[in-house]
C-alpha cells in the first residue's frame, strides 16, 4: 500500500479507536467500580478534563511536526479537533441533563457566573470550526479566511482553561498543569513566528 492508502485505511482508524479510548473505559469503570457519590460531577469532570486534553493535542500537532519534520501529523489534525468538539458535546450535554434542561434557570447561571459564561462562549466557538472543517468548505472559504477562523482555536483552548481555573476555585493544580501546556504551546508558536520575521526581514 502508499503511504496514503496507510493513513486512509491503518492510521486514521487506530487513531479513532485511541481517541475513543478513554470514554469506553469510563463506562467500564463506571459500570463495575461506580462513580463515586457524586456521579454527576464525575461525569462532568472526565469530559472536562478530555475536551481540554484534545485541544492541546490539536494545537500540539504543529510543533511536533516542525521538531520531527514528519509532515503527515498534519493529517490528524482534524480528527483531533473534532474529537474535542465530541467531548465538549459531551461535557455539554451534562450539564444540560443536570440543570433538567431548565431554559431560564441555565440562562441565568450562564449570566452570573463567569465560569459557565466562558465555558458556554467556547462552546459556541466551537461550532463553526466544526462546521468548516471539511475539504469542500476550505476550498469555499479560501485557504487564507479558513486559517484565520480556525486560529479561534488558541482563544477556545485559553477560555477552556480559564473555565476549568474559575470553577475549581481552591485546588487550582489539576488546571495549571493545563494552563502550563497551553502557555508552552502558544508561546511556541509565538517564538516561530517572530523567527520567521526575522528570518524574512534578514533575507529581504
Amino acid at each position: 500500500m502508499t503511504t496514503s492508502q496507510w493513513i486512509k485505511w491503518v492510521y486514521k482508524p487506530a487513531v479513532f479507536v485511541l481517541c475513543l479510548i478513554p470514554l469506553l473505559y469510563f463506562v467500564w469503570y463506571a459500570q463495575f467500580q461506580g462513580l463515586g457519590e457524586e456521579p454527576v460531577k464525575a461525569v462532568t469532570h472526565f469530559t472536562g478534563d478530555w475536551t481540554l486534553r484534545f485541544l492541546l493535542l490539536t494545537l500540539g500537532i504543529t510543533p511536533l511536526r516542525r521538531i520531527s519534520g514528519f509532515n503527515t501529523l498534519l493529517r490528524f489534525r482534524r480528527m483531533l479537533g473534532l474529537f474535542a468538539f465530541f467531548y465538549a458535546c459531551l461535557h455539554f450535554t451534562i450539564y444540560l441533563l443536570d440543570q433538567s434542561f431548565d431554559w431560564s434557570f441555565i440562562i441565568e447561571d450562564v449570566v452570573e457566573h463567569p465560569y459557565v459564561t466562558v465555558g458556554f462562549s467556547c462552546f459556541i466557538l466551537l461550532l463553526p470550526l466544526v462546521m468548516t472543517s471539511t475539504n469542500g468548505m476550505v476550498k469555499r472559504l479560501g485557504a487564507r479566511r479558513w486559517q484565520r477562523l480556525h486560529k479561534m482555536i488558541y482563544v477556545i483552548a485559553i477560555g477552556g482553561v480559564l473555565h476549568f481555573l474559575w470553577l475549581v476555585k481552591k485546588d487550582i493544580t489539576e488546571p495549571m498543569y493545563y494552563a502550563i501546556a497551553l502557555t508552552a504551546l502558544l508561546g511556541y508558536r509565538l517564538y516561530f513566528y517572530y523567527k520567521s520575521r526575522n528570518t524574512e526581514a534578514v533575507t529581504g
